[in-house]
């Protein structure tokens, strides 16, 4: 029996969905052990394609590495849309999206590495990953008035700043409580922020969501 009008490219789609995702995920992998100057045949080998295929989705290695840094950036962030979704406070829901974020280190360790080791190689004004959604986080804070800030850019930088130092320090130091480190720098930045020090020290400490809900890695 023939197959239905339209099957074929729907599978070509689909294929070539899986074969770029492998490529992708093997390149966080080579990005989270240090080793973004791999070999393209290493990438294809690891991601258990043709290196043929490579060329079909990315003109070289970088193009590639950036597009794994922003996949799990952007996932990521997505992700906290989700379990932010339901809050009216944009205090709470920096504050939320920054204790997951901070536990993330420890639960999901390649892809922290990741973004660690490569968060600096994409720039502050790229449209997606964490750091647009922070920005739009101060920005709907500020025009709360929950926030106090006179230049977003510069406190998005502090925050920047804060996060991956934060994540390097839970690495290094594997018996540190990661949540209370987490909660008390959150706690901090809100601080920092403007709010009063009850408000701040509620809000990070408040539950979380499940611990089911996975992150994407």
């Amino acid at each position: 029996m023939a197959a239905p009008a339209g099957s074929q490219p729907n599978r070509l789609e689909r294929r070539k969905a899986r074969t770029r995702a492998a490529l992708i995920g093997a390149a966080q992998s080579f990005l989270a052990d240090g080793r973004p100057d791999a070999p393209i045949l290493d990438i294809t080998r690891a991601a258990d394609v043709g290196l043929g295929s490579f060329y079909n989705h990315f003109t070289d290695r970088e193009q590639l590495f950036h597009a794994a840094v922003v996949s799990a950036l952007d996932g990521l962030g997505a992700t906290f849309d989700v379990l932010t979704g339901e809050l009216d406070d944009p205090a709470e829901v920096f504050a939320r999206s920054f204790r997951l974020l901070g536990r993330l280190h420890r639960r999901e360790p390649i892809l922290s590495k990741v973004l660690l080791n490569n968060w600096a190689t994409t720039p502050i004004v790229d449209e997606k990953g964490l750091v647009p959604r922070v920005r739009r986080d101060l920005a709907a804070g500020v025009a709360a008035g929950r926030f106090a800030v006179g230049d977003i850019e510069l406190t998005l930088a502090l925050i920047t700043g804060a996060a991956i130092c934060l994540g390097r320090l839970l690495h290094d130091d594997p018996d540190r409580d990661d949540a209370d480190s987490v909660d008390r720098m959150t706690e901090d930045l809100l601080r920092t922020l403007g709010l009063p020090a009850a408000d701040a020290r509620e809000l990070s400490r408040r539950p979380l969501p499940p611990p089911d809900i996975s992150l994407p890695g």
